[in-house]
Parts: C-alpha cells; sequence; structure tokens
C-alpha cells in the first residue's frame, strides 16, 4: 500500500533511519518543507508493510501527525491579505458577487488607529494594522482608491450608555476571518462578535457578558462623503430606514443614491431609543440649549428620526455568555424590498447555517481551478486573489428581481442578475476576461447589464456604482470588455445595442459626451492636445486608441469593413504623442508642438503632471498592446525597443500597481527570441510582491485587478490584450492547474489541465505542446486553450 502523512523533521530522520534498517527497499519520496506547521515534512511509504509489527507506539507516533488531510479551496483563503500596504480590502463577510459585506469598521475615533478616515484620505473600512473597533459597516467596496458606502454601523457595548464612538469604540484581539465569517473580541467589554452574510443580508452575532448591554446602529458614521438619514421603530425587535451615500471620487458630486434597510433582532430589548448629535449654535443659544454639541439620547421619542448625525441603541440584560443575533436585510429600491430580502435569505435556521452556507459557496466557486504543487503560502496567496476577483462586479437586484434604472432610479425588473460596480478602466485588462474563461455565464449577465446601462441612461458604464456614473478615471473601457468577450465566442447579448452604443461614444463630438469629454479634439487631431495644466490629455488618448483598436475589430466582426478602417486607423494616432527626444510619449500643446519644459519622471506617487493620469509618461509609452509591432517601429527597431522597455525595470520606473504599465512584462513575448525575460519578470515580481501577508498586495486592489494579475500569472497565462483572444504563456507557479469549464459555453468541454513539466531548476520555458502536439511561440489563443485536454509547459534552464 501507499501510504501519505506527516512527521515533524526531527521524527522524520528518526523514523525514516529505523525504517530503511528494517525494510531495505523503502524508496523516499522528496522532503517538502513549503511552510508547513512546525517544519512537518512530507513521508511517502511505498511498500507494503505489516503494521502489526511497528508496534502500537509507532502507529500512534503516525497517526498524531497526520494533520494535513486534504485541505478545501476555500480554506487556503487569507481575507487579511491586502488589508495593509493601501491594498484597501477588507476581511469582512460575504459570498462571491453579494451585494452584502459585512466588515469590521476600525479606521476612526481612536490615536491608536495609524490610519483615520477622518484625518486624510482612506477608502476602506478596514486596516490591519488599526486596533479601534467601533462596529461592523454594511455593504462595503474591496481595493477601490476612494471613499464611498461603508455605512448602517453595528456596535455592540456593555455596562453604561455611551453613544459617542470615540468613547464607546474599543480595541480587540483573538480576530479571524474565512471566506464569509470574521470574529473578534472586544478587550473593552468582554464581548465576542462576529459577522456573516448572504447575498443581500448579513447576520452579526454577539456574545456578551452577564449585566448591561447594548447594540448600537450608528447612521452618521461611515466612509461615504454624503450625510442624512432617515430611521423608525417598527416593534421592539425591528427598525427600518434610509442612509444617503454616493459622490465617489467626487468627480461627479450629483451622483448620490439612498440605501435601505431593515435590521431586526433575535432579543427584545430591555430599553431602545434613538441619539442626535446637536450642532452648536451662538453663545446665546448654546445657554438655551444644554446638549449643544454634544450627542443628545432621545429614550422618550419612539417615532421617526431624521439628521446628518443619528443612531439608534438597544439595550438588554443578558446573562453569562448570552447570544444576540442581528440580521440587516438591505436594498437600494425600498424599505420593503430589505425586507422581503431579509424574509428570503433568513427564513430560518440562524448565524451557523448562514456562515456554512457561505464557506459552501465560496468553495465552489474557487473550486473551479485546482491547483497542485507550489507551496502552501502560493496556494493561499493563489485562492486569495482569486476570492477578491469574485467580490466586484456584485449583483444589484432585490430577490423580486427589482433594481434601480440607471441615472432615474426608476424601479425595473430584471429575470435574471442586474450586475453593479463596473470599475471598468480597472477590470478590462484582466478580471473580466476571466470571468469569460471561468463564469462565461456570470460574464454573459454583466455584460447584459452594461448594455442595459445604455438603454436607460444613454451611454455606457465608465465607472458605475450602484446605479449612477462616477466617471472616474479614463478612456472608454466598456468596448474592451465587451469586445474581448465577444471575440471569444461569448456572444448571447444585444450586439447591435453594444455598437450603437460604442459607436456613439466614438463619434460624438459635442459637450453631451459623456464617455469621452474631449472627443472632439481627439476626432480631429487624431490625439487630444494639453488644454489644462494638469489634464489627462494623454492618458485619455492612450485609451481611446485601445478601445477604438477593439471597436474596429468588432466593426470588422459584424461586416461593418467602413467602420472598422475608420477606427483602426484612429488606434494609430499613439504616434503623435512620441518624442524621440526623450524617447517617451509626451504632451502636445494646442499648437501642435510638445510641451516644454518636459520631465518624463513628474507624476510618480500621485504627484500632478501634465498629460498623465496616476503615472508618469514612463509608466505610459509601452502601454500600446494591440501595436507592439508599430510602437517597434516607431522606437527604432527591436533592439532599441527592448533596451528602453528593459530600463524601466533597471531604473525602477516600473509600477506594478499602476493598471497601465501592468502589461510591461508581457510586451517582451511580443518580440522573437526575448520571451525569457517575461518568464523571468514575472517570477520576480510574483515572489517580490505578492505574498501570504497582510501587505501582501502591493498597492489598491481596484476591485480585484491587482489579485487577478497575480492568480492568472500563478496558473501560467496572461491575457496582453483584451479583444485578442489569446494568453501570453509565462512560467506557471503550480505543477498542475485544472479549470473546471462551463461545457455550454466551451463547447462541450468541462475542463482543461495546464502542466508544468521540470527539466531543471531555472524556471525559463524550454517548450509548450498542446495535446502532445508542440506550439511554435509564447503564446496560446483562448479557442486553443478551452479546446484542450492537456497543455505542457516544459521548464528549465535558459
Amino acid at each position: 500500500m501507499k501510504i501519505k502523512t506527516l512527521v515533524t523533521l526531527k521524527d522524520f530522520r528518526i523514523v525514516k533511519s529505523w525504517l530503511k534498517s528494517t525494510y531495505k527497499t523503502i524508496k523516499f519520496g522528496r522532503i517538502c518543507t513549503e511552510s508547513l506547521p512546525k517544519r512537518q515534512t512530507v513521508l511517502n511509504l511505498n511498500k507494503t508493510i505489516n503494521w502489526r509489527s511497528l508496534g502500537h507506539s509507532f502507529i500512534f507516533l503516525f497517526l498524531s501527525h497526520a494533520t494535513l488531510a486534504q485541505k478545501k479551496t476555500v480554506e487556503y483563503v487569507n481575507p487579511f491579505i491586502g488589508t495593509t500596504n493601501y491594498g484597501t480590502t477588507n476581511p469582512g463577510a460575504q459570498v462571491p458577487q453579494g451585494l452584502m459585506n459585512v466588515s469590521p469598521f476600525n479606521v476612526m475615533g481612536s490615536s491608536l488607529n495609524k490610519f483615520n478616515k477622518d484625518a486624510q484620505w482612506w477608502s476602506t473600512p478596514y486596516e490591519y494594522n488599526n486596533k479601534f473597533f467601533t462596529g461592523f459597516s454594511h455593504v462595503n467596496l474591496s481595493g477601490v482608491g476612494c471613499p464611498d458606502m461603508g455605512s448602517l454601523l453595528l456596535m455592540p457595548t456593555t455596562g453604561r450608555l455611551d453613544v459617542d464612538y470615540r468613547n464607546y469604540g474599543s480595541t480587540y484581539k483573538n480576530e479571524s476571518a474565512a471566506p464569509g465569517y470574521y470574529t473578534n473580541y472586544l478587550e473593552k467589554y468582554g464581548v465576542k462578535t462576529e459577522a456573516t452574510a448572504t447575498l443581500r443580508t448579513g447576520i452579526s452575532r454577539f456574545t456578551f457578558p452577564k449585566g448591561k448591554s447594548h447594540i448600537l446602529l450608528n447612521l452618521g458614521e461611515g466612509l461615504t462623503n454624503e450625510t442624512g438619514a432617515t430611521m423608525r421603530f417598527v416593534n421592539d425587535r425591528e427598525i427600518e430606514g434610509s442612509k444617503l451615500l454616493g459622490s465617489f471620487c467626487y468627480v461627479n458630486n450629483q451622483a448620490v443614491y439612498p440605501i435601505y434597510f431593515v435590521l431586526r433582532l433575535s432579543k427584545k430589548p430591555s430599553e431602545k431609543g434613538y441619539w442626535k448629535f446637536q450642532k452648536q449654535g451662538e453663545v446665546w443659544e448654546n445657554d438655551w440649549n444644554k446638549d449643544a454639541g454634544k450627542y443628545k439620547v432621545f429614550t422618550a421619542y419612539h417615532n421617526e428620526m431624521s439628521g446628518d448625525d443619528i443612531g439608534a441603541f438597544l439595550s438588554f440584560e443578558t446573562s453569562e455568555n448570552e447570544q444576540v443575533e442581528v440580521q440587516v436585510g438591505v436594498s437600494f429600491v425600498s424599505v420593503e424590498n430589505a425586507r422581503q430580502n431579509l424574509d428570503q435569505e433568513q427564513p430560518k435556521g440562524g448565524f451557523d447555517q448562514i456562515r456554512l452556507a457561505a464557506s459552501k459557496r465560496w468553495n465552489e466557486d474557487l473550486s473551479k481551478i485546482e491547483v497542485e504543487g507550489g507551496t502552501e503560502d502560493q496556494k493561499t496567496v493563489f485562492y486569495t486573489a482569486l476570492y477578491h476577483a469574485l467580490i466586484h462586479p456584485n449583483i444589484l437586484q432585490d430577490v423580486n428581481g427589482q433594481y434601480p434604472a440607471m441615472e432615474t432610479r426608476q424601479t425595473l425588473k430584471t429575470s435574471g442578475n442586474r450586475y453593479t460596480v463596473f470599475s471598468l478602466w480597472d477590470t478590462y485588462r484582466n478580471v473580466q476576461p476571466l470571468m469569460s474563461l471561468l463564469f462565461p455565464d456570470r460574464q454573459t449577465e454583466m455584460i447584459r447589464s452594461m448594455i442595459d446601462i445604455y438603454k436607460e441612461s444613454g451611454w455606457m458604464p465608465k465607472w458605475e456604482l450602484y446605479g449612477r456614473e462616477s466617471y472616474t478615471m479614463d478612456g472608454d473601457p466598456a468596448i474592451p470588455v465587451i469586445v474581448d468577450a465577444w471575440m471569444k465566442g461569448i456572444r448571447d447579448y444585444d450586439h447591435e445595442a453594444a455598437y450603437e452604443a460604442f459607436y456613439k461614444s466614438a463619434t460624438t463630438i459635442d459637450s453631451t459626451n459623456k464617455i469621452r469629454p474631449d472627443n472632439a479634439d481627439y476626432v480631429k487631431y487624431g490625439y487630444v492636445p494639453l488644454r489644462a495644466k494638469f489634464d489627462n490629455s494623454v492618458s485619455h488618448s492612450i485609451e481611446y486608441f485601445l478601445a477604438d483598436w477593439n471597436l474596429s475589430q468588432f466593426a470588422a466582426s459584424l461586416g461593418k469593413k467602413e467602420d472598422a478602417k475608420m477606427f483602426a486607423e484612429r488606434a494609430k494616432g499613439y504616434k503623435h504623442y512620441y518624442s524621440k527626444e526623450y524617447g517617451t510619449f509626451r504632451p502636445i500643446l494646442p499648437d501642435g508642438k510638445f510641451l516644454t519644459p518636459f520631465d518624463p519622471l513628474q507624476g510618480a506617487n500621485f504627484e500632478p503632471n501634465p498629460g498623465f493620469h496616476e503615472g508618469n509618461a514612463w509608466n505610459y509609452t509601452f502601454a500600446i498592446p494591440h501595436d507592439i509591432a508599430g510602437l517597434v517601429k516607431l522606437m527604432g527597431g527591436k533592439r532599441n525597443f527592448v533596451e528602453k522597455l528593459q530600463a524601466t525595470f533597471d531604473k525602477g520606473y516600473f509600477d506594478v500597481t499602476n493598471e497601465p504599465d501592468m502589461l510591461y512584462p508581457h510586451i517582451f513575448s511580443e518580440i522573437e527570441g526575448e520571451e525569457w525575460r517575461t518568464q523571468k519578470l514575472v517570477t520576480e515580481i510574483l515572489e517580490t510582491h505578492f505574498k501570504n501577508a497582510p501587505g501582501g498586495i502591493p498597492g489598491n486592489d481596484d476591485t480585484g485587478t491587482m489579485s487577478t494579475w497575480a492568480s492568472m500569472n500563478m496558473m501560467g497565462i496572461y491575457p496582453l490584450c483584451p479583444g485578442r483572444p489569446e494568453y501570453t504563456v509565462v512560467t506557471p507557479v503550480f505543477d498542475k492547474v485544472t479549470i473546471h469549464l462551463d461545457a455550454k459555453y466551451h463547447h462541450g468541454k468541462d475542463k482543461l489541465i495546464i502542466r508544468r513539466d521540470r527539466k531543471g531548476d531555472a524556471g525559463y520555458i524550454n517548450g509548450i505542446s498542446i495535446d502532445g502536439k508542440k506550439v511554435k511561440g509564447f503564446k496560446i489563443s483562448h479557442h486553443d486553450l478551452v479546446n484542450s485536454n492537456e497543455i505542457v509547459i516544459t521548464t528549465g534552464n535558459r
């Protein structure tokens, strides 16, 4: 028989010596010390052994160390990855693509916190190094760079009632999280907190000590830029209301919307009431108003309460270790819909049942990819990255199918899923292509949602958030999302409406164009000139070039030959920006001359920068994935191009956290003979920047974009150019990757395998084969990928 178990390194040496003296033909497998607890190692025994002869003590030795059974994929996820180092993820509880996220909120109220939302720009409800917990926030964003959402704060306390979060917050310990679950222990109160979630609802469980206990609902604080809320007691166990949210990044300060909620308690409170912060007035007014500048507690008023800074308290007499559960249902349509969501998603059972269901749901999604080989830490990095990629976009509709129409907020109804949180400038690069591969059914519904947004508002989404457009970031990013899916055979949607929308944003040249506000210049000149000191003209144009190249592919596929020709020509406009003097792109003034003086390095660390958005000229100059051949020619040929691109790494200009240049390592694979550089750089970047640690994401995760960069490269494939249905092959981290496909979308196939065949210690690719047939070059088409049984990537020395 073959036995695989675990022993400590010390025990292994003893056992190995004893067994070799007794069983001369035993073969020992390779020792694995890959981040296993207590330096454990794997022992493989390939021999039929009479285990009775070994004695009970030896059997016990083996059994007592057999602690690592086959782990579920969900068990590899570490939700704390990305919660510091400005990764801006949170360890809150939610399910895949769920509207609800219940996150610990620890970014306000105390000098114990390193990062404070009221003292600096801060965009996430949680920071790993902070120490002051002020409750659970409901409905949060993951990985974004601007603050919004993060409201409906729920906090347990004990003792004397205090409704000022600066006072009622608490330090905590025993913090733990897993997909769909979070817990900690509040040191100030001796209260254990726990949270889990369904698609549209959250449930918190608080384990109280004996005595006076409270649950506080704070509607005055959160991450949103907006103020104002309303609530009322429905009965002794239920509160309903709404909170105003919105103005994401302040680009469109009119993009506000209410979130409606219903809160339910598992226990009737002995006391209840509201609080409201009373503003200070003139000195003579304050003399008459003893509550001026304070939180006024209302104990005898239980009708509706409204204001900018309001809350509700619910007080209990609790026995030792008594648990109180609090359910919160939300909706962006109405209070009644929030109640329906709660009724249908939490009808019976309780916290533990919902937690198990959330974990099961995550395990099913994460198991779409199974990996073998690699270290435990690498598996954790991989599955956590996949976990982050499955948070946004998330559903918007309620259980009855209703959702708020784009911009008008009119109540409409869908029979499928209506998605929201389209951070498309980020996700078109890899998150949406990953969805096309793993979840083409969801990708289809996401595209339908985007097209419906156009039908409802007249424009495709750019950075849409809960039915309002923020107009954050650059370009026309809906085009590469949909065209990429179209070119991969995902076509079950109104493609004519999609083309109509794209043509509209690409050709409208007046002030009504909300997607390309500078399109008149772009159409006239073939680029956007610099018209304001710190505008984003070059960044806008670079995104338009890629969008137009994609639109050309789409038009050609639909038989629109003249349109295809026009947009293909536009896509070459990047050549206007190339400055031979600096060897980079450079802003052009309205008179057609280059900007002078010019510093191609200006723009680091969010420094104001003429022509470029969140980066400098070096971060954008090679961001032309649709025409690398043209860029090579523009820069004076292959040798000069390679040297210049390599210099971005050698001189420290490359920034993997910046979307425009995150593709730079893969560009070398477009140059014959230089593909080894891609393999080397990707491996180095993964090892340096992506770790099983709170700071294990090198910057904003951007709704899963950074995480997807890691996960796809770890699998050995990466989509260099959206709209071009192929993948650059890189060195896989794992020995075997099994991708489970959707047979409906992938020609009846249900899985494919990517296998790494190591022929040496180094990680350079020596050959690629698909089902035994050698592949020329270092790319695999999407068609070949999803129609293969096994792809073998042979690695070794260069």
